[in-house]
């Protein structure tokens, strides 16, 4: 599943355990600009870093996996259900560096070509 967004905030990863760790990703959907969605998704263990390169205000597509599990409450044994939205993919649309390459090239300065050559050129032509 995919959707498109703006990005309202970002988490730090958290550390829920020392072996799990997640982080949250508030995504604003403006389909009706009057009343925007604000949806959260979840990232975990090394898909956290995903989320490293976005910034508020960033227009992106979330790619993700819906994901649902049951939860006995142990006292009165009664079963709630939470629904998560597992991030697995992150393309940033516009803002940051969306516009731009991906590595800026570099150019070496200007040689003036009209020079006289040096004694230590030795260049058949």
């Amino acid at each position: 599943m995919d959707v498109k967004g703006k990005v309202h905030e970002v988490s730090d990863t958290m550390s829920v355990t020392e072996s799990f760790r997640k982080r949250e990703l508030i995504v604003e959907i403006a389909e009706n600009p009057q009343y925007p969605e604000y949806v959260k998704f979840e990232a975990i263990q090394d898909r956290c870093s995903l989320m490293d390169p976005l910034k508020v205000g960033d227009d992106v597509e979330v790619f993700f996996n819906l994901k649902g599990r049951p939860w006995s409450d142990p006292k009165t044994g009664r079963k709630n259900y939470f629904n998560t939205l597992q991030v697995w993919k992150v393309n940033v649309l516009t803002g940051g560096d969306a516009g731009m390459s991906a590595a800026a090239p570099q150019y070496a300065p200007p040689v003036d070509i009209s020079a006289a050559p040096g004694e230590d050129d030795d260049l058949p032509f």
